[in-house]
C-alpha cells in the first residue's frame, strides 16, 4: 500500500512538503496530480537510483526525493501556485502491478 501525507491549505507562494510511504516490496515511481475537472497529471518522477523528471510548470519549485532505506519518496513545494491546487497522489509498482494511494489534498489560496 502507498500511504501519502502532508498536504494542506497554503497561500501563493509558500511551501510544503508532500511525504509517501511504501508498504512491502513497492516501488515508488512519483508523484502525480488530479485538479477538479481534469485528467490525473503526471507531476515527478524518481527512478531507484534517484534519476528525476519534472513536468514543466513546476520545473525550478518542486524537488523529488526518495530514502530507500525507508521505502519513502518526497515531494518539495515551493514557490507554489493556485494552478497547483490538486490532489496528489503517488504511485508505485511491484511484481503484482501498480499502485495508488488514497491522495492528499493540496490547496493553494491566492
Amino acid at each position: 500500500q502507498l500511504v501519502e501525507s502532508g498536504g494542506g491549505l497554503v497561500q501563493a507562494g509558500g511551501s510544503l512538503r508532500l511525504s509517501c510511504a511504501a508498504s512491502g516490496s513497492i516501488n515508488i515511481l512519483g508523484w502525480y496530480r488530479q485538479a477538479p475537472g481534469k485528467q490525473r497529471e503526471w507531476v515527478a518522477l524518481i527512478s531507484s537510483s534517484g534519476t528525476t523528471g519534472y513536468k514543466d510548470s513546476v520545473k525550478g519549485r518542486f524537488v523529488i526525493s526518495r530514502d530507500n532505506a525507508k521505502n519513502m519518496v518526497y515531494l518539495q513545494m515551493t514557490s507554489l501556485k493556485a494552478e497547483d491546487t490538486a490532489l496528489y497522489y503517488c504511485k508505485g509498482q511491484s511484481g503484482s502491478g501498480l499502485y495508488w494511494g488514497q491522495g492528499t489534498q493540496v490547496t493553494v489560496s491566492s
